[in-house]
């Protein structure tokens, strides 16, 4: 039994309340229905800044009746201290997963993405702080590593920031390691790479590439790759995600607080093996696409490769990743093809 199936285990006899930042997103979301199936009780916050109702409508139909009881929502702004503060009163683990993501958002946009993922994060920090929480974990971001060339990525090696993007994760993590040494409350940072899944938004601007590629296909719409196609990037199946931020937050392991992890497979697949991926899948699928992508200039502030060293989770999250990229892509893929006829 690995340590992510017996922690789930004890959670079910044991339930737990827990408060999920950003529950109408991508990870919010299917956080929320890991959570609600191993019966725990879960308070969530969102904006619908970036979230959907639709995510947690969807959620609302993969549970039980009771399941879907124990879940409370409140809509509000984690850039509203006394919003951190309602949610945070009654809690025992924090998923701080709310910010704004996006590289070429915050090039366009920094204001506003320092307020979101800064000022956000320093109120949700002294809300949970004052309410005593056992634990707070957050979503960090593989972006901190900048412009650092190594390969793969190791917590303690960083960069420069190449984005406002990237700043406002990198002060994440000062502030709470600030606060460990200030205050004696201990966080875990999740420095996400690539995270892609169900519930991942294919539209607009700022659309993550597997779901904004794979609903072109699926529409039969031109692909555009963002420089040569050689791009990497660790890749990372949102079922590893889940299993970190559950593992982080219930960990008794003292050494493993007051850290950052990666939270990734430690691979790297290029943009161009990944549009080949995608369209073999579909095929798989009876979703024929037989164009040749497009290529254009490189994107400001993209970092060219990205791949995680995740042995530090490993030791001390004992963190086990299940899918890689190929295997993530299969079961994410009968539910982009059932999104796009939906809204199609």
């Amino acid at each position: 039994m690995t340590q992510f199936v017996q922690v789930c285990e004890e959670l079910k006899n044991n339930p737990k309340t827990w408060l999920i930042t950003g529950v109408a997103g991508f990870i919010g979301s299917n956080l929320l229905e890991t959570l609600l199936l191993l019966n725990q009780k879960v308070i969530g916050l969102d904006n619908f800044a970036t979230g959907f109702q639709h995510n947690l409508d969807e959620v609302q139909s993969l549970v039980s009746e009771q399941q879907w009881k124990n879940f409370t929502f409140f809509e509000g702004d984690i850039r509203l201290l006394e919003d951190c503060q309602k949610v945070c009163a009654t809690v025992d683990y924090v998923l701080h997963q709310a910010a704004l993501g996006s590289v070429p958002r915050s090039i366009a946009d920094p204001i506003m993405t320092n307020s979101a993922n800064i000022t956000g994060f320093l109120n949700m920090l002294v809300a949970a702080r004052d309410a005593n929480v056992k634990s707070f974990t957050y979503a960090a971001s593989s972006s901190t590593y900048g412009d650092h060339p190594a390969l793969p990525k190791v917590e303690e090696n960083i960069g420069k920031p190449l984005s406002p993007y990237a700043v406002t994760k990198y002060v994440n993590e000062l502030y709470a390691d600030v606060f460990a040494k200030t205050y004696g409350f201990q966080t875990i940072g999740l420095r996400y790479f690539n995270v892609f899944g169900k519930r991942q938004n294919p539209n607009g601007a700022y659309a993550a590439v597997i779901p904004k590629w794979t609903s072109a296909m699926i529409q039969n719409q031109d692909v555009t790759i963002n420089g040569d196609g050689e791009t990497s990037r660790d890749f990372c199946y949102i079922k590893n995600a889940i299993q970190a931020n559950i593992l982080a937050a219930t960990t008794e392991n003292v050494e493993a607080k007051n850290q950052v992890y990666n939270v990734a497979v430690g691979d790297r697949t290029t943009l161009n093996d990944l549009f080949k991926a995608i369209r073999e899948e579909l095929n798989k699928n009876n979703v024929v696409y037989n164009k040749d992508a497009f290529y254009k200039d490189f994107r400001s502030g993209d970092v060219r490769h990205s791949q995680a060293d995740i042995s530090k989770a490993q030791k001390y999250l004992s963190y086990s990743p299940k899918h890689n990229i190929f295997s993530g892509i299969n079961e994410a893929m009968p539910w982009y093809i059932a999104f796009n006829n939906k809204v199609s």
